[in-house]
Formats: C-alpha cells, sequence, structure tokens
C-alpha cells in the first residue's frame, strides 16, 4: 500500500539536470512531510467515521436459487428405496412426481433372489424332472424329439406349444449345426424364454389413487389366500392397502379374508349379507376418501360355464366404474397351475366377459403342469403377473421369463 505513495517521493540521487516538470513535482511534495504521507496512507486504509462517510448504496440481496426439484427429492427418493428387498416384482420405474424424472428401483437382493430361485426350481422340480432327464447322455434323433413331444405335452404345454417349440427347435438345431444333448438343452431354453416373454410385465403402482385391482377366479385356486400376500407384498413398497371382501356367497370367505387383514394390519370393508357389488362400491368410497393407495376387491368364485353367475361379476365390474370412472385400473384373475388345459379355459372365458389385465398361477409346487404357461403364451398371452410355489408369502413372486426357463431346464 505504501508504494504507491513512495513514487511520488524524490529519490536521494536524483540527477542534477532532471526535467523542469519533474523537480516541480518533487518540489511540491517536499513540502509533505514523510510523517504527513505516511499518516494520509494510515488514515486512506482505516474505515471513515460514520459521521464523515457518506451513506454507501445499500447492497443488492443475494439471490435465492431454490432447490430444483431433483435435489430437493433426491434424499425422499434415497429413503424411499432404501431397505427394499427384490424390487421389480410389483413395481416399475418409480416416478418423480415433482420433475418427472424416472428414478429406476434398486437392484435385486441377490441373497433373496438366490433364495427365490432355489424355492422355485423346487417347486417345479415335478415338473422339470420329466424333461431335463431326457437330454442325458441323448443322441440327436428323432427318438429326442418324439420323447420332448411326450413330456411336454405330459406338462400340459398344449398341442399348439409343443408344436410351435419342437418346429422352432428343429430349425435351430440345423442351422446351428448342434451335436450335444446340452446343446439341444440350451436352445430350448432359449425358445421357451422368447415364447413366455411376452407373459412378462410388472405392475405398475401408483398411477391412480387409489388403484382399483379386481379380483376373480373359481373356487379353490387359492385367490382370497393370493390377495392377502398382495397385500403384505404391497405393504413392502410403502403402498396402503384397503380390501373389500367382495365374495358374499362363500361361507366364511369374508372372516377369512378379515383374517389376512389382522395379520397385515389392513382394513377390510365387509358386510354380514348384501350385495357383493354394494360392498366393493362402499370399499372404493372409503379408498378414495382415506386416500389408500390400493384397493383389491375380492369377488365370488364363478365357474365360466355359469353364464348367470358370469353375469354377476360383470355387474361388479359396472358398478366399480360407478364409483370411480376409470376404474378398475387392474382386472387379475387366479388360476390353478394344477388344473392345467382347463385353466387356459377360464382364462379365455373371463377374458372375454371381464376384459382381463393379468393373471396370478398359483399351486405350481403341486403339479407337473407347469407347461401350461406355455399354453396360455400360445393361446392367449395375457401377463402373468405372479406365480406362486408355496404357502408362505414369500412363496408368491413375480413372474420373469428367464428365471422360470432356468428353474424347468436348469
Amino acid at each position: 500500500m505504501f508504494s504507491f505513495f513512495k513514487k511520488f517521493k524524490k529519490p536521494a540521487d536524483a540527477p542534477l539536470d532532471a526535467p523542469q516538470e519533474e523537480t516541480v513535482e518533487a518540489a511540491e511534495d517536499e513540502e509533505i512531510s514523510d510523517a504527513e504521507l505516511e499518516r494520509q496512507a494510515l488514515a486512506t486504509e482505516a474505515p471513515p467515521s460514520e459521521a464523515a462517510q457518506p451513506e454507501a448504496p445499500a447492497e443488492p440481496p443475494v439471490p435465492v436459487v431454490p432447490a430444483s426439484p431433483v435435489e430437493a427429492r433426491a434424499e425422499e427418493s434415497k429413503e424411499y428405496w432404501q431397505g427394499r428387498t427384490q424390487s421389480q416384482w410389483a413395481r416399475g420405474p418409480e416416478t418423480d412426481l415433482a420433475s418427472e424424472e424416472i428414478v429406476p428401483p434398486p437392484e435385486p437382493d441377490p441373497v433373496a433372489k438366490k433364495s427365490w430361485m432355489s424355492r422355485l426350481r423346487h417347486g417345479l422340480s415335478k415338473t422339470s424332472s420329466n424333461l431335463t432327464g431326457i437330454f442325458v447322455s441323448a443322441k440327436i434323433d428323432e427318438d429326442l424329439y418324439e420323447e420332448l413331444e411326450t413330456a411336454l405335452l405330459m406338462s400340459d404345454a398344449g398341442v399348439d406349444a409343443t408344436e410351435f417349440l419342437l418346429e422352432s427347435l428343429r430349425e435351430k438345431v440345423r442351422a446351428e449345426r448342434l451335436t450335444d444333448a446340452s446343446q439341444v438343452k440350451a436352445a430350448l431354453r432359449e425358445l421357451l424364454v422368447d415364447l413366455l416373454r411376452p407373459l412378462e410385465k410388472s405392475l405398475m403402482l401408483g398411477r391412480a389413487q387409489p388403484l382399483v385391482m379386481m379380483i376373480a377366479g373359481v373356487n379353490g385356486v387359492g385367490k382370497t389366500t393370493s390377495i392377502g400376500k398382495l397385500a403384505k407384498h404391497l405393504q413392502h413398497f410403502n403402498q396402503s392397502v384397503l380390501l373389500a371382501a367382495g365374495d358374499t356367497f362363500r361361507a366364511a370367505a369374508r372372516e377369512q379374508l378379515t383374517v389376512w387383514g389382522e395379520r397385515n394390519n389392513v382394513t377390510v370393508i365387509a358386510q354380514e349379507s348384501g350385495d357383493a357389488a354394494a360392498v366393493i362400491y362402499d370399499a372404493v368410497g372409503a379408498a378414495r376418501a382415506r386416500k389408500i393407495d390400493v384397493m383389491m376387491a375380492d369377488t365370488a368364485g364363478r365357474l365360466p360355464t355359469q353364464l348367470h353367475l358370469m353375469e354377476e361379476l360383470r355387474k361388479v365390474r359396472r358398478v366399480i366404474a360407478k364409483a370411480m370412472p376409470d376404474a378398475p385400473h387392474e382386472v387379475l384373475l387366479v388360476i390353478d397351475a394344477n388344473t392345467g388345459q382347463n385353466a387356459l379355459a377360464q382364462v379365455k372365458a373371463f377374458d372375454d366377459a371381464l376384459g382381463l389385465t393379468g393373471l396370478v398361477v398359483t399351486k405350481l409346487d403341486g403339479t407337473a403342469k407347469g407347461g401350461i404357461l406355455a399354453a396360455i403364451a400360445r393361446q392367449r398371452p395375457i401377463p402373468v403377473y405372479f406365480i406362486g410355489v408355496g404357502e408362505k408369502v414369500e412363496d408368491l413372486q413375480p413372474f420373469s421369463a428367464e428365471e422360470f426357463a432356468d428353474a424347468l431346464l436348469g
């Protein structure tokens, strides 16, 4: 700071013949002592008194830049997904409503996935044993194709799916010149995955509040039990659930659903007696008033051959639409894999009557007819949201074409 003032002082060894202008300037500076210059320098650095200081213009306020919706919700999204187990079973990418940014679901838990694959293989073992034994030390000849055809038909894959798989397998063997039985087995797995892939679809949550799901099925397929399991799974994804006991015909159906509600701490709307459509209408209204995320409606078991009873289901669907114009958002049919080709007939009949959006296939662990999924893929490719291989809650999981093919032919 002092260097600025020093340049105006006359140097001690200044030449005598210096220009006149510099001499005059230096002479003028000599009239100010060094002490005075130092005092002025200090005075310049020190802030002036409040009396002498002119009022400085106020500094403009620093603008407050609000956090972007993505930044504001980043921590919330992180906390939301923390601790989740296998994520793909019932939820697609999470939509951030503030920023419309797609937040991908977390990676599946390896331990949970390994446990599920173990249960799935065990559950499909009866079907798998008829298929995998064919490829042990087998020759690639016509006998192999005949044995494979028999095994597929016995697994209730159906004539259409069986012919499709065998014809595609023959072409693949010729085109790729496969000579080993293990190679043919791997080729069959690829074809089976391609066939089942259209059935693989995630149940999208959050697109309506409440998301109204109508659950149908014949008596004995595990419909009410599946509803209880789905309610538990939905709670793992922070979804509030309300159940409607719309099966007013089957004895103890209301009580069974109430037990599942108590077990999962879920409200169940029920009436001692009355019309099923009226019960479900009240449940939709209650779910809207309480801002429930998912409302699942149990319906009475109906055989597709009983046309007057199927009309009752159509009435329930119409009443739900009156309670909420865009509902039901999902119409699921629960089928028992033990029924084989009869399950395919149920799918066709209920789809024609209600317009199914998804399937839940139960009891795959108690049958050698796991090939029914191949028949559904060929005849009526309605998405299979969930498959069940046991009585526990975790035994109901989302359907994956690759996992199913690995368990069947692994």
